[in-house]
């Protein structure tokens, strides 16, 4: 029996571990169970992280009355 992988910390730590199974993989220098193991992780990891920001969106929802404004990009970058 395969033993469940621990729940990420943080959308930060579940990001870092994907890009270290990204790397992992891309190397290709694992065996075929392994890659298997790394990928299934992999998809763990992803619906964390999408689970993670669709919950930040409803907060952002919340805090703007329902509605989601658009963001310019040029807004963000005036001092």
């Amino acid at each position: 029996m395969a033993k469940t992988a621990p729940v990420p910390r943080s959308f930060e730590s579940a990001v870092g571990e994907l890009e270290a199974i990204v790397r992992d993989m891309e190397a290709g220098e694992l065996s075929l169970e392994n890659a298997l193991d790394r990928y299934q992780r992999g998809v763990e990891l992803l619906k964390f992280c999408q689970k993670t920001l669709e919950d930040a969106e409803g907060r952002i929802r919340l805090l703007e009355d329902g509605t989601l404004n658009e963001f310019a990009a040029d807004e963000g970058a005036r001092t």
